[in-house]
């Protein structure tokens, strides 16, 4: 007899954007809180958030909180590929958790059909331990010119033998032309993998798009499994792109600028500080001035070369050294820590050109070398008594008087530096933000948010929505569940 498949559901998108990541995080939190166990899975993903897992490697952030709301810790196989963007035309690419390589978009495309073994194997992996699996797609399901190498989508739903349910968005406008253009685009065979819709994002009265729900049913005869209404605390779950990033969070008080960087990454470090009320975040965008504000914070990036260049194209540099004369503090994480520093080289091509070397920002007096090895490790230690905890995850290594005055210990070793006068700082260390007490001394006060905690709140309130907007039960039945 044929062992029975672990039920599994694919969510894949009429385009980017549409909510994929947010719907599968809330279904795997509403499926476990019925006591199965949930494991998400993307076979491809791009992005330059990423996560380190149980396992010692790296995965989309989206797939970390997917893990979280499943309530495991996140592992290499929830997202066998990731590429992280380096350039227009290249990424680093990484499999299983570990570095490839780097290629361009054609190098990738020809690449593509080599990973899939690896893909399917982590997905056997993972089914082997779960109920059930939620899987999500990437972009657009029906990106037909990139159909015959494809691992993201349809490609691996046929490999995979996968139902699909597509999710469109309502609030971009042209649902119903994305929905029925879509299952106009597949072949004939991809189509009955799609077992009905969902519609994201709606605003306003539902009974108005009745109609429309007719209209959808006559022209692809795939079933409407929900309408959900706009979910405004999205907002305060870690976002994966950097289209998501806005411009200022609401609260007022101390003033955070944080230069959005052509390569910007991990940037949900910051979200704990969007999520305190007296604190007014601002992303700046390329072209604006960097604000008058009582810390600007240089992010983490792909590639730290090139956006130093981007840093001095839009003027950042001169404005950073205004802030400093007003007594302001500047605080750089990881590529912004090494950004910093008075040099930094890349002898081994590891981001870029080999050899490359640029003049940092000079205001801490270290240097950094890119290395062949990539440090990816969770790690925890202490910040003037306060313990701290998160993740390295970075190529380069760090070296220089100001060292001798570390910003942080971690795990009994020194990290980062300060400047003589303490106002300029910087570590290695994602996520040290999301530390509540940590944080309450970096903004010097007590109190605030529980950070940890709210995002769980949320996860919560996400199942709970779904739970009100959607045929749960048919997705399990969809999913081969009983």
């Amino acid at each position: 007899m044929t062992p029975r498949r672990t039920p599994a559901l694919m969510l894949q998108g009429t385009g980017s954007d549409v909510g994929k990541s947010l719907l599968a995080a809330g279904l795997c939190r509403l499926f476990s809180r019925r006591g199965l166990a949930v494991r998400p899975f993307k076979p491809q993903n791009m992005s330059n958030n990423a996560a380190v897992t149980a396992d010692g490697g790296e995965i989309g952030r989206a797939q970390a909180l997917q893990a979280r709301a499943c309530g495991v810790a996140p592992h290499s196989d929830m997202n066998p590929v990731l590429l992280k963007p380096q350039s227009d035309t290249g990424a680093q690419v990484v499999v299983q958790g570990r570095v490839l390589g780097t290629a361009t978009a054609a190098d990738y495309h020809a690449l593509k059909p080599t990973l899939l073994p690896a893909v399917l194997e982590s997905f056997r992996r993972l089914s082997g331990g779960a109920d059930l699996v939620i899987v999500e797609g990437a972009g657009s399901a029906a990106e037909v010119n990139l159909r015959a190498a494809d691992i993201a989508n349809m490609g691996f739903a046929m490999a995979a033998d996968l139902p699909v349910v597509l999710v469109g968005d309502i609030d971009r406008g042209g649902v119903i032309a994305s929905l029925v253009g879509t299952h106009a685009l597949l072949p004939e065979a991809e189509r009955g993998r799609l077992k009905g819709y969902l519609i994201n994002k709606f605003r306003g009265d539902v009974s108005l798009f009745t109609p429309a729900l007719d209209i959808i049913a006559a022209r692809t005869g795939m079933p409407c499994l929900g309408v959900l209404p706009w979910f405004a605390d999205a907002a305060r779950l870690p976002a994966e792109d950097a289209a998501s990033l806005g411009g200022a969070s609401a609260g007022r008080g101390i003033r955070i600028a944080v230069p959005r960087l052509s390569r910007i990454a991990n940037f949900d470090d910051f979200d704990p500080l969007a999520a305190e009320a007296d604190v007014e975040l601002l992303m700046v965008a390329a072209g604006q001035p960097l604000p008058v504000c009582d810390v600007v914070i240089l992010p983490g990036s792909k590639s730290t070369i090139a956006d130093l260049a981007f840093f001095r194209a839009q003027g950042w540099d001169v404005d950073l050294r205004a802030h400093l004369r007003r007594g302001g503090r500047v605080v750089g994480i990881c590529a912004g820590f090494q950004m910093l520093g008075r040099r930094v080289s890349d002898p081994l091509g590891v981001e870029g050109p080999a050899d490359a070397v640029a003049d940092g920002l000079g205001l801490l007096d270290i240097e950094t070398e890119m290395a062949g090895d990539k440090v990816l490790s969770e790690v925890a230690g202490d910040w003037q008594g306060v313990a701290v905890s998160g993740y390295e995850m970075h190529m380069g290594r760090t070296r220089g008087p100001d060292c001798a005055r570390p910003m942080l210990t971690l795990a009994g070793q020194p990290d980062g530096a300060v400047s003589a006068d303490g106002l300029v700082q910087g570590c290695y260390l994602h996520g040290l933000f999301a530390s509540d007490p940590f944080r309450a001394g970096f903004l010097g006060r007590g109190g605030g948010v529980a950070y940890e905690t709210q995002v769980d709140a949320v996860l919560d309130r996400l199942a709970d929505h779904l739970e009100t907007h959607v045929e749960v039960e048919r997705l399990w039945e969809i999913a081969g569940g009983r």
